[in-house]
């Protein structure tokens, strides 16, 4: 009994020891106090930066139906993106507004000109020619196509003396034919393919769809008086041809036509003026019987020589003029 409590009380010594140990470690090494964390209120609040796009706007004023310099366009950071807007300046640069533009507008799609005629080329211009069947390769002209165009003339006894055909215009290519266009508007309506049966309509995906009645072509400027002539005059034929095939008549080999409006002499001391050509020939029009008779009138006045005598005045040259009623011509001289 007296050596189990020696025991306990070393046991015991051992223990105080040991805590007095612990509470020594414990005062050399403090736990770290710990701070109360500031209220997320309490923080200055930081503004988000705000969105920006890049967009092309004009650096000066564009008028309205001129080609737009490259050197007007420059790319903005703007905090809108308006609908039709362009990334990039050389999209726009050559594109034609179809209103003025003040510094610092951005280009839309919507202020551009689009359609067919941004397929014309400069001096080009396009017209439309009543086809059929026949008269469009029972309809298998598509748009991109090249066509020579021919025409016939039946003598009516005025301005048509004989009856004739021959080529009108050679190579013009076909910007649209029916509700097919190049500008590609209308090539759903055709069914995807632009091309229409032959006969007057035809049912397609459930939609009926008309047999082609027009064709539009590109005709340079001075020549659209020969086309509009012949289709008033006579009847026109397309004739369909291979694109890589370029052959077109010499102009060389065969006389011009007068115009119907003859211009102004040129000022003494000037320089003769050069032939018409392009717009200032489309200006001086075309008479029917110049297209038909390829510039030979008849002289309908002749000048007879009279012997001079001397203290006397020449006798006045004799006149012959022909005189048209309908279908009727009479000759009277005086």
């Amino acid at each position: 009994m007296l050596r189990f409590s020696k025991i306990l009380a070393v046991l015991l010594v051992l223990l105080a020891v040991a805590l007095a140990v612990y509470a020594w470690l414990l005062s050399r090494n403090p736990a770290p106090v710990r701070t109360a964390a500031a209220p997320a209120a309490s923080a200055p609040p930081t503004a988000a930066p705000a969105a920006t796009y890049a967009v092309v706007v004009t650096s000066k004023a564009v008028p309205a139906g001129q080609p737009i310099p490259a050197d007007a366009l420059q790319l903005a950071q703007l905090p809108i993106d308006p609908a039709g807007a362009f990334r990039n300046t050389a999209d726009v640069a050559g594109r034609v507004p179809v209103l003025d533009l003040g510094a610092g507008t951005p280009v839309l799609e919507a202020q551009l000109s689009t359609g067919l005629a941004l397929k014309l080329a400069e001096g080009e211009r396009a017209v439309a020619v009543k086809v059929d069947e026949v008269i469009g390769v029972g309809n298998r002209v598509t748009p991109g196509d090249y066509v020579d165009v021919f025409f016939t003339l039946k003598a009516d006894g005025r301005d048509i003396e004989r009856s004739q055909a021959r080529l009108l215009l050679a190579r013009l290519r076909v910007l649209a034919f029916g509700q097919a266009s190049l500008d590609g508007n209308a090539s759903r309506a055709e069914g995807g393919n632009g091309r229409v049966n032959s006969a007057t309509s035809a049912s397609t995906g459930g939609q009926r769809v008309e047999a082609a009645r027009t064709a539009v072509l590109a005709v340079p400027v001075a020549d659209v008086n020969r086309l509009v002539l012949v289709e008033n005059s006579g009847r026109l034929l397309l004739a369909l041809r291979n694109p890589a095939d370029t052959a077109e008549p010499d102009p060389r080999l065969f006389a011009d036509l007068p115009p119907a409006l003859q211009p102004l002499p040129a000022a003494r001391g000037d320089k003769a003026r050069a032939p018409l050509d392009g717009i200032d020939r489309a200006q001086a029009g075309l008479a029917v019987e110049d297209l038909a008779n390829g510039g030979n009138r008849a002289v309908r006045r002749t000048v007879a020589a009279a012997p001079a005598s001397s203290g006397t005045r020449p006798a006045p040259a004799g006149l012959e003029v022909e005189v048209i009623r309908g279908d009727r011509r009479e000759t009277v001289r005086y």
